[in-house]
């Protein structure tokens, strides 16, 4: 059985795998179904805390099922101090409250989208080449306050700068100032699958809009919670967060 399984990627947390079975089969990741396109094509992520086993389940046509243990490396993640951030983005007044609900709400939905798009099995690039000042999984301390994790890779860069598509996709989402983010932009590769960009100053596409790789989506800025101009770069398989630079890794590109 396992014969008839390609998987590829990074086997670790934060991972992201494509992989390929017998169209006919039905597909789970522990107890959760997992999509198959026409050519049985798929793809499974991993969060940043995953545990160090999961099984994936084959059920053929004729009620055979089999099972394939995959190990996830577990890996330590660094502590990030930031200073100078503003403070009501630390410890909101308890009147934005209500905004930032809102706001969570509108990316939730739009990471939930389960498009048919296949731009999830194509490589992806780096949608700028600067250096990178954050990495997925840090423990980040604002103003000297723990926060939660971050979960993207960060590039420096001025106001302005270019932000490239790492991929081809659809917008689902354009927010022009969310408290937390700034400028927001998300965009759908099929299967679950989506790129979020923040801290942006402009959002050049519009929500719908079909773009394709290399495509420029957006500008650099430093708007929500931000001590300065950047780009936070942010990979989901639906609700789960995937480190960006393993992607990459999948394609050879950093």
């Amino acid at each position: 059985m396992t014969d008839d399984v390609v998987l590829e990627g990074v086997f670790a947390q934060g991972g992201l795998l494509k992989g390929n079975v017998k169209p006919s089969y039905d597909v789970k990741l522990n107890e959760r179904e997992i999509r198959l396109t026409r050519e049985g094509d798929f793809i499974i992520g991993f969060g940043r805390d995953a545990a160090p086993e999961h099984k994936l389940t084959f059920s053929a046509p004729n009620g055979e099922r089999h099972s394939l243990i995959i190990d996830v490396k577990q890996r330590t993640y660094p502590t990030q101090s930031i200073k100078g951030v503003p403070q009501k983005t630390v410890t909101p007044s308890k009147d934005k409250l209500a905004r930032i609900k809102r706001e969570t709400a509108l990316v939730k939905n739009a990471r939930k989208t389960d498009s048919s798009l296949l731009y999830f099995l194509d490589d992806f690039t780096a949608p700028m080449r600067a250096p990178i000042t954050g990495v997925y999984g840090s423990q980040r301390i604002y103003n000297g306050t723990p926060k939660r994790p971050h979960y993207g890779v960060d590039y420096a860069g001025p106001v302005g700068a270019p932000v490239y598509a790492p991929a081809s996709g659809k917008v689902t989402l354009v927010h022009e100032d969310m408290f937390y983010s700034g400028g927001t932009l998300i965009v759908d590769h099929g299967y679950g699958l989506s790129s979020t960009f923040i801290h942006l100053s402009e959002v050049v596409v519009k929500e719908g809009e079909d773009i394709v790789a290399g495509q420029e989506i957006a500008k650099v800025g430093a708007g929500g919670r931000s001590t300065g101009p950047h780009l936070d770069w942010r990979v989901n398989w639906y609700g789960t967060r995937i480190d960006p630079q393993l992607v990459l890794l999948i394609a050879g590109d950093k």
